[in-house]
């Protein structure tokens, strides 16, 4: 059995592979006879070259994100152990796992609401509640670790919020909310699935109590794929929060580029502040402007979706 850190090792040999056999296939790198000595100017015209090499230029734009992808996935084992825990789950903090859906698939959400609730059961999780924040009714059954806020029609937020937002934040007005400034929130989409290792991660970085925000991996296709075509496009966000979302929260703990609306652990104050950035909010809720510096941190666990984009 091959350990993660022998993996890890393997995976970045791979990709540095894959980059130099299609630099040299697609004649990036030029060797011997391949090189020519024609003239652009010459060939082209002064007007024709100029075009073309401003057409080149347009693919440095993705050089940032390119370079932290790269980094990303070389520098953090890709391939991390099992998540241990650093401290007792009695003495964790309350977390309120908050699940945003419009109500269109309630059978989607009953199954995953009970799934996830059964992961942090098995973890040793005690001090948590399993929220679903949906626009329709879902039906869900009765228990003192699950609660149903239904946000009402008419709801219109002061600062305008819509879709997502709009349902975020009705659950921070004075009569829905219930929790104290020192809990935690975690956001999770209807059909993602947590998974033991998430759930110690987050354990982990709420006891740590170094950050006050914290984002973590979520892999795809790990049930029945509905759709194969827009499984593997999601797969593709897979590296994109190996690399450049890990290396921007590790290193810089900040949001530089991009991050994503679910598995996102905050504070119950921090969630206050980053919901009232009105409409802009409704593309990327919490709104780098808000973020303090060493804040935001990766969380070192992942969860699943259920399915893929099919489920949606």
């Amino acid at each position: 059995m091959l350990s993660s850190r022998t993996k890890h090792i393997l995976h970045c040999l791979l990709l540095l592979t894959v980059i130099t056999v299609f630099e040299w296939c697609s004649g990036g790198v030029k060797l011997g006879d391949q090189i020519n000595d024609l003239d652009p100017w010459e060939r082209y015209g002064y007007v024709g070259c100029v075009v073309l090499y401003l057409l080149r230029l347009l693919a440095f734009l993705s050089l940032p994100q390119v370079m932290f992808n790269f980094i990303g996935l070389t520098i953090y084992n890709a391939f991390p152990d099992k998540v241990t825990l650093k401290g007792s789950p009695l003495l964790a903090p309350f977390l309120c796992i908050r699940i945003v859906t419009r109500g269109d698939y309630p059978q989607l959400v009953r199954d995953n609401v009970a799934r996830n609730m059964a992961k942090c059961t098995d973890a040793g999780l005690e001090n948590f509640i399993v929220e679903v924040v949906t626009d329709k009714s879902v039906g869900l059954s009765t228990h003192r670790r699950i609660r149903e806020v239904i946000v009402p029609p008419l709801y219109r937020p002061k600062s305008g919020a819509l879709f997502k937002a709009r349902a975020l934040q009705y659950c921070l007005e004075e009569g829905p909310n219930y929790l104290a400034d020192t809990d935690w929130i975690v956001h999770l989409d209807e059909e993602t699935l947590l998974t033991e290792n998430s759930v110690r991660g987050i354990l982990n970085f709420v006891l740590d109590g170094k950050h006050q925000f914290g984002q973590g991996l979520i892999t795809y296709a790990n049930e029945d794929v509905v759709n194969w075509v827009t499984t593997l496009a999601d797969s593709f966000r897979v590296a994109d929060d190996m690399g450049k979302l890990r290396l921007q929260f590790y290193m810089f703990h900040r949001p530089l580029f991009s991050m994503k609306g679910s598995y996102v652990v905050t504070q119950g104050w921090l969630t206050a502040l980053a919901a009232s950035g009105g409409v802009a909010g409704d593309l990327a809720i919490f709104n780098s402007r808000h973020h303090r510096s060493n804040t935001t941190r990766s969380i070192p666990a992942t969860s699943s979706h259920s399915g893929d984009a099919g489920n949606k």
